[in-house]
This record gives C-alpha cells, structure tokens and sequence, in this order.
C-alpha cells in the first residue's frame, strides 16, 4: 500500500510517565489514566480490634519506595510539573499496592500514598511537619524521637522513621541540595531548605544515639514591630524610642538565648533605617529578611573536605567596608569578626546592628571581649573594653519566657567604663510579678530612667519623641 509522500506517519503516542514505571515494574497492564482512588470495595477494612504493625507499614513503604527508585527514570522526571508527577507516580504507587494484596481502608492507602510521594518528591517524614506553618523548630534526637515547638513549647510528636539508615538518608538527601556531603571525615554539617529554613545535623561517631536533627523555621510572614506590640513582645513606648535610636544611626547590640527573638527583634528594628542608606548583611546562614531597597547580602562558606575554600564572617565584613556601606548588619556574632566589626563601628559606620547570644547586656559584652581576643593581636582588655564602650550605645535584650512568650526585658544604654566592666543602665526594663493559674507569666513595662545620655543625639539628629514616652506604663497578663 502506498502512502503519500507529503503526509508523514503519525508517530506513536509516547507512553506516560506512569504507564513507562508500571511496565518496568512488572505491571499485568499500564496503570489507567483516569483510575480514580482504589475504593473499599477493592481493599476491604481489616477486622476490628486487630492491630496494623507499624513495622509492617514501614517495610511495605520501603518495598514501594525502592520499586520506584529501581524503574524512574531521574533524567526524565525533572522535566516533568511537579504535580503531574505527583499525580502520575500516585497512581503507580496504588498499583504497586494492589500487588501485596495487604488490605487497608482507603484512608490508609492514601496515607501510605501520600508518603511514599513525600520520599521520592520530598524529605519523608519531615515533609509533614513542614507543612505546617505554626512549627518553629524541628528536632530530630533519634530515627523514633521527633519533637517540634510550637508557640514556645516542646512537644514530642508521632512522627519517626524507619531506622537510622531512613533518618540518615533523609540528611544526606537535604545536605545534597546544597552541594554539601555529611559523613564519617565531616559528620557536623550545617544547611539551609528552598525555604530558607536553617539545618544543622550530626551523626556517628560523633552523636552516640544515631543521627541527629534539627531544623530552625523562619515563616514567609515577617513579624512587623507593630505585631510585637499586639503580641505584647515590647510596649508602644520602647518601640518609639528604639526606632527613634535607630533613625539616629545608633549602634544597637541584640542580645538572647536560643530562640528568644533575636532575628526576629533584628527585622523589626531594621524597618526603621532610612530607605536612602546602602546596608550590607553577612550571615553564616541567610535570615534576615530586610525590606529596604539598597541591600547587599553576603553569606559564609565552610571548607570544603579538604579544608580549603572556606570563608568567614570576619573576610566579608572587611570586604563589605569596601563597598561604601552606609550600615553593617552582622546576623550574629560569633567569633573574631567582632573586632573587625568593632572598627568598623568606630570608623563610620555607625547605625549597625548584630545579634550576640548572651543572658544579660553585661554578660554580652563580656562574651564581646573574648570574641575579639580570638582574633590574637594581643590588644590590652583595657582598650577592648574603651572601645566597645565608645562603639555600642545600646543593649536589647531578648528573652523567652517559660511560658513560651518572647519578651524584651531590658533596653539599656551603655554609659562608660566603670572600673574593669561597661557599665549599662537600663531604660526600659519587664518586670516580672508572678505567674498566673494558667501558667502565663505577669509582669509590667516600664521606664527606669527618663534622662538617657541617647536624648542629645537624638536632638541633634533633629529627632523629638513624643511627650510622656517616659511615663507610659503596660501591664501583662494581670
């Protein structure tokens, strides 16, 4: 028969994505396109009162897991929409459950669907906690030991995985993403998700219990200082006077525990330096999350394996004073790079601002002290201490509560040398009362001194706060 020469073939449907892994996978027929979820007809409801091992679910979810991984075609699949792969791979994963025969309600099967999407797509079990925007941190202390904080408070969850091996995958999965490899030569590794949320794990030999986790949310949503007040994280008055500080190009140190506010406090505080200034951040891991127009970020880099390539925070703040910063942002200081900072804080660049971790303002410029002895020049304390006196005119000092609240207690200013210490002075201070019935804790805002050294630079700065910013007073949970 002949065929015409100016009409070619039709070529053959190119087969689906699902239809391609249901062949490799030993499928009587490619999975239907329009299948909907298996029903309970197909997959009976087990008898009641007997119990579903856990185990059992796990290597069921293993053995899908592994069937996939064995058939994809990894080139191919990170060409596809993520949701039409979700969507295709969903369907062989009900297919490949028909083949175990094992009976489930449909409840189950989608859970177990579900969550073999999440390890080939995703991070397995975490991918659950992720979802959830209330979470702040995630913590991972063994492959059956998952705790999260919400709202200030731990809480151990029913989340875990199927053995170390699993927990130990997932770290390496989340460590690739970033080019980075964790094991045996570099069991300590630090990282960041798509998200911006910040990891750091360890393993063995190093963590005795098996591998260990723990993932530092920061939400999409930037907490406004307006939000810290409605939150009662500060007064309207400490507001007012830290925003007029900072318009004044006064250097601001934050202080605080872990997961206290410090970024937090830093973001809010940020929204009030002059959109016409040039600001330079330098983080180890991005999280500041500045509004301004004029933002250079700079972020470290670790050594690679072979200990080479590395670059801290103490090279970018020398490079950023080569490029006419109007303000240095640090997002925490944690070494020799607060020397460099220092100088750079008495040259110029005033109006910066970092984060310290430190229970009180005095302990902050203690640990200050050590930092810049880090850097071995062998400078006197005495000159040490002079210097960050003349450089850091205040002190935030950020706490979280036991009731999980995150307070500011002290704004303080720092007003010279006193013997061998910086002497601080508190402005505004959270004094607490007690604790109510329901745990929560009582206290009130006030001022301490309504004559702070600051007013001058403010008046210059043609800066006036309101009248009575002094006097104002707030109650908490009384």
């Amino acid at each position: 028969m002949s065929t015409d020469p100016q009409t070619p073939p039709k070529p053959a449907a190119r087969p689906s994505l699902a239809q391609l892994i249901a062949a490799k996978a030993g499928a009587a027929k490619p999975a239907s396109t329009d299948r909907a979820v298996v029903t309970k007809e197909r997959h009976p409801v087990s008898p009641a009162g007997t119990p579903r091992s856990a185990d059992r679910m796990f290597e069921l979810k293993s053995e899908i897991h592994r069937k996939l991984i064995g058939v994809l075609n990894l080139d191919r699949v990170s060409s596809i929409p993520k949701d039409r792969l979700r969507s295709e791979i969903g369907r062989v994963v009900e297919r490949l459950l028909d083949d175990e025969r094992v009976p489930m309600t449909t409840a189950e099967q989608n859970k177990i669907v579900e969550e073999v999407l999440d390890e080939v797509l995703g991070l397995g079990p975490l991918e659950t906690l992720l979802k959830e925007p209330s979470i702040s941190d995630i913590l991972v202390n063994g492959y059956d030991k998952v705790f999260i904080e919400r709202q200030g408070k731990l809480q151990r969850t029913s989340v875990r995985f199927k053995d170390n091996a699993h927990l130990l995958h997932i770290i390496e999965k989340i460590v690739a993403q970033v080019g980075r490899r964790v094991d045996e030569a570099q069991p300590i590794v630090d990282a960041r998700l798509k998200d911006g949320s910040r990891v750091n794990a360890i393993i063995s030999p190093l963590s005795l219990d098996g591998p260990s986790l723990s993932i530092r949310r920061f939400g999409r949503h930037v907490i406004t200082s307006d939000e810290m007040v409605a939150y009662k994280t500060i007064m309207p008055a400490m507001l007012q006077f830290l925003a007029a500080c900072v318009q004044a190009k006064t250097t601001i140190l934050i202080s605080g525990g872990t997961g206290s506010g410090k970024t937090t406090t830093l973001n809010a505080l940020s929204r009030f330096i002059p959109e016409d200034e040039r600001i330079v951040t330098i983080e180890d891991t991005a999280e500041l999350q500045l509004q301004q127009r004029h933002i250079v970020k700079f972020e470290t880099r670790p050594a690679n394996l072979n200990k080479e390539g590395g670059i801290n925070q103490r090279v970018l703040v020398r490079t950023a004073l080569r490029m006419r910063p109007d303000r240095i942002v640090v997002g925490e200081c944690r070494g020799a790079e607060a020397l460099d900072m220092l100088q750079a804080m008495n040259t110029g660049v005033e109006g910066s601002m970092t984060t310290i971790h430190a229970n009180t303002p005095k302990d902050a410029f203690s640990r200050l002290e050590a930092m810049i002895l880090m850097a071995e020049l062998q400078i006197p304390t005495r000159v040490i201490q002079q210097q960050l006196a003349s450089a850091i005119k205040m002190v935030v000092q950020v706490t979280r509560l036991q009731d999980g609240s995150r307070k500011i207690i002290n704004i303080s200013e720092v007003v010279g040398l006193e013997g061998d210490h910086i002497e601080v002075q508190d402005v505004f201070a959270f004094e607490r009362i007690g604790v109510s019935e329901e745990g929560k804790v009582m206290g009130r805002f006030r001022c301490f001194n309504n004559k702070p050294k600051i007013l001058e630079r403010l008046r210059i700065n043609g800066i006036k706060l309101p009248d009575g910013i002094f006097d104002e007073v707030m109650d908490v949970n009384l």
